[in-house]
């Protein structure tokens, strides 16, 4: 039974005024992307009847449909974005100066390419070299990745960061006005001699902003992709807003991580507002190509496996007395679900908005236990679990909070790799493991995985309270006799490493 759940939000401060083309702009973002995608796809159909008919280097052909899928999913993330940080009328400025390019840009080519009265081969040339005539010096594939360039600085202006460089900006956004001059594209109607001064851009630096460990969870590398062969359709099921019907967000919000389903068709972006420290979910959904979000708190939704490849996010509604679906979202691979799955717990747990948690939303379903122990991590008691996934066979360790508050709440997990050697796991002495070539996913702030790397070889050491528990983890991926005769050298503090006292650990944590 779900709880009887009420929206709690943030402390009432005045919200910044919205920039006057926000939402148009942001509208525009994702026309063009639909019309890039369109277009990227036309000459896709191009270039492979140019290839059948013999035609040789198509090259440029391939290297501009790359750019525009590229702008593409650039501008809906930007829009994305955007939309929460909809008080900085530097990016919405920034957008009025590229999208009418853009939108010109991709409506000629559409026109010539739907010029019957040519071939396809004259159509291509006539596109080519017409176009790449317009502004001297910038060829149609060099306009492309004009327009990538300078999206991507956005981005990097967007998240504050230390790669967004003020000079290439400069330059960049200087070219497009010439080119905007060139074909006839009226100035934008609000401009600024110098959008972002340079002295803020120093600031981005100067600002001192403690990491989340959200902000990397979805960065890292996998080790392996275990792909799951039945895909759902993601869908968003709750009450839907017209792109900036919301109300403003504080400029104190923060942008932890976006994750993208069917084809970028729909978007989860996890805010937190750092005053209540609450974390939120804005998903965006296209509907007959319009932009359409919706708005929720971690701690109003529930999570389940409902398929196996889908995960359900549900709300509780007061007036139905009941569990109504708000998101179902289908992934790809079985590691983006578990880490999608472990972030929303993780964060749910530790909401300040939290009512209750759920013991059986700990656990992602289709999912065997294996092993259970007690081991001491970064001198915290914590459980590991090993779980196989039903559905694909993979192997992954979980380590939980063991007890209090935070008790099953994640603390990391790392995926077993198919074609890791089978010396990855190595028992150094009565309590102690290391594990060779693993990859950590920390769920924790406070929790420090190089503390537990602290020998030679960089392996991550786990130290099990019982030396059952050491015999039987390696006896689960090792069955086989250990080798009499070690052959990595170890230093004697190395192996004595793990064997203090319980007394050296410290509560439940992580």
């Amino acid at each position: 039974m779900y709880p009887i759940q009420t929206r709690a939000r943030a402390p009432s401060v005045r919200a910044p005024a919205v920039h006057p083309l926000g939402p148009q702009l942001l509208s525009g973002c994702y026309t063009e992307a639909a019309r890039a995608d369109d277009t990227s796809f036309r000459l896709h159909g191009l270039r492979d009847a140019l290839a059948v008919d013999g035609r040789p280097n198509l090259d440029a052909l391939n290297a501009i449909i790359a750019e525009i899928r590229m702008i593409g999913a650039r501008l809906r993330y930007l829009a994305d974005q955007s939309q929460v940080h909809m008080w900085n009328s530097n990016i919405i400025d920034y957008l009025n100066v590229i999208l009418p390019c853009l939108q010109k840009t991709l409506c000629d080519i559409d026109e010539f390419y739907n010029d019957k009265s040519k071939s396809k081969d004259d159509r291509w040339r006539n596109m080519y070299y017409v176009m790449s005539n317009e502004l001297p010096g910038t060829t149609l594939v060099a306009r492309f990745i004009l327009y990538n360039q300078y999206l991507s600085l956005l981005q990097f202006l967007l998240n504050r960061s230390p790669f967004f460089d003020y000079n290439a900006m400069a330059s960049l956004r200087l070219r497009i006005f010439q080119l905007r001059e060139a074909r006839q594209i009226s100035p934008p109607r609000i401009t600024s001699t110098e959008l972002v001064r340079q002295e803020s851009v120093m600031d981005f630096w100067g600002q001192e902003t403690r990491p989340h460990w959200a902000e990397a969870i979805f960065s890292q590398p996998l080790p392996s992709r275990r792909v799951f062969k039945t895909k759902y359709k993601s869908v968003v099921c709750g009450t839907l807003f017209e792109l900036g019907r919301l109300p403003p967000f504080q400029p104190t919000i923060r942008t932890l991580a976006t994750r993208s389903f069917s084809n970028d068709r729909v978007s989860v972006i996890i805010l937190l507002d750092p005053i209540a420290q609450a974390p939120y979910f804005l998903v965006r959904t296209i509907k007959k190509r319009s932009p359409w979000v919706s708005l929720r708190g971690v701690h109003e939704l529930c999570i389940n496996r409902a398929k196996d490849s889908r995960l359900d996010l549900t709300r509780w509604s007061n007036s139905e007395r009941r569990a109504k679906p708000w998101a179902e979202l289908s992934f790809s691979t079985w590691e983006d679900m578990v880490l999608f799955y472990c972030t929303f717990v993780c964060l749910k747990a530790r909401s300040l908005l939290r009512i209750n948690v759920k013991s059986s939303e700990f656990v992602l379903e289709r999912e065997k236990l294996l092993f259970q122990a007690k081991i001491v991590d970064d001198r915290f008691y914590h459980c590991l679990n090993v779980y196989e996934d039903q559905v694909t066979k993979g192997v992954r360790l979980h380590a939980c909070v063991w007890d209090g508050k935070l008790q099953h709440c994640p603390v990391w997990t790392a995926f077993i790799p198919v074609d890791i050697s089978e010396s990855w796991v190595l028992r150094k002495s009565r309590h102690c493991v290391w594990l060779r070539d693993i990859q950590i996913y920390t769920f924790c702030d406070e929790y420090r995985d190089h503390h537990q790397r602290k020998n030679k070889l960089g392996a991550f050491q786990i130290r099990f309270l019982q030396t059952n528990g050491a015999r039987k983890f390696r006896g689960l991926f090792r069955p086989d006799p250990e080798p009499t005769v070690i052959s990595v050298e170890v230093s004697s503090s190395d192996e004595d490493e793990g064997e203090d006292d319980d007394a050296a650990a410290g509560p439940s944590g992580g």
